[in-house]
């Protein structure tokens, strides 16, 4: 049998393979996906061990279980090719903050806006927040939401607003994300 030095690595591992599997039967497929039917467990090991491979159950839950012929080191390589493949594919996105105030200079916009434009590059979401002190959060509305809109068209990457420019605690807030392609 080939498990013989996998038996340790079994154990940490949910998956059953060869004497480990407690049905009575299974329903086998072979090693090129061929369908061998149900099958008594004796009856699938013997199979198993005439191919020089291991009995693998594949889907525990099913009536009957439904095991693979298959060499264990082969398995277990595509089960993590798998696991990779969606880990990489998921993309957890953050929302990033950039604060800006009114009296935030030409050269330090450009900045932020540059930074803001790599933080939608890469997926994320960006809060913006024109953060507003003293005196400042009693002027005119329009007037800050200008300052908010100047700041947004500094912004070298194409965007949509995710939410509509509104008040928050520290002043004006603005959430912008990625363009989606079409």
């Amino acid at each position: 049998m080939c498990y013989s030095f996998l038996t340790l690595q079994t154990t940490l591992d949910t998956t059953r393979i060869n004497h480990q599997i407690r049905a009575k039967e299974v329903r086998v497929i072979g090693p090129e996906a061929e369908n061998y039917g149900v099958m008594q467990l004796s009856d699938a090991l013997q199979k198993a061990e005439e191919l020089g491979m291991d009995l693998i159950e594949i889907s525990p839950n099913a009536n009957p279980p439904v095991a693979k012929i298959i060499e264990y080191g082969k398995f277990h390589y595509e089960q993590e090719k798998k696991r990779r493949e969606m880990k990489s594919k998921s993309h957890a996105t953050e929302t990033k903050n950039v604060q800006v105030k009114i009296g935030t200079g030409e050269h330090d916009l450009a900045l932020k806006a540059k930074k803001a434009a790599e933080w939608l590059e890469e997926g994320h979401r960006v809060k913006i927040d024109l953060f507003l002190w003293g005196r400042y959060k009693y002027m005119e509305f329009e007037f800050l939401k200008g300052r908010l809109e100047r700041f947004l068209k500094l912004i070298p990457y194409t965007y949509k607003l995710a939410d509509n420019i509104a008040k928050s605690p520290k002043g004006l807030s603005v959430v912008i994300e990625r363009e989606t392609k079409k």
